[in-house]
């Protein structure tokens, strides 16, 4: 049922990755958009099944469901102490396919391959929508003595 995606999946995995960003940021200008088409293709041609690894369920044929695990090596610590991390992106379902498990199904295949993988964690952003799916696949709030910042 679950699929990692490989790269003839690109095209289903920028249309998914836009619905997503609409559904999450609000309608999109079209030059935003465009800039978008332009560049996942690329991104996802580099990265796909090296550093980013995204699954995918089908119904007949159409990809009706996603999620994206990121990993990311940097300097080992207390907390990750194989310096190997993952962050989950970009969990979507077309809405008319939503409440058959399939966010379910792709977070436990994903969270298998993180264990594979010998991630130290996995961590998310989560909306109240998901939030009772991703407690019951084993995240914990994540309460911390720093402050989230963000430079732009």
């Amino acid at each position: 049922m679950v699929k990692r995606a490989h790269i003839s999946d690109i095209a289903s995995l920028t249309e998914l990755r836009l619905e997503f960003l609409q559904e999450d940021c609000g309608e999109l200008s079209e030059e935003i958009k465009s800039k978008l088409i332009e560049a996942l293709p690329d991104y996802f041609e580099k990265n796909l099944n090296h550093n980013i690894f995204c699954y995918l369920i089908r119904e007949m044929e159409e990809v009706v469901a996603c999620a994206f695990l990121l990993i990311e090596e940097k300097p080992a610590s207390p907390m990750f102490i194989t310096g190997r991390t993952g962050t989950v992106l970009n969990v979507y379902t077309k809405p008319i396919c939503r409440h058959k498990g399939y966010a379910t199904a792709i977070m436990k295949m994903l969270l298998q391959d993180a264990v594979k993988m010998n991630l130290s964690s996995v961590e998310l952003k989560a909306t109240d929508a998901g939030y009772n799916l991703y407690k019951s696949v084993g995240f914990t709030d994540d309460v911390s003595k720093y402050h989230c910042m963000k430079w732009h």
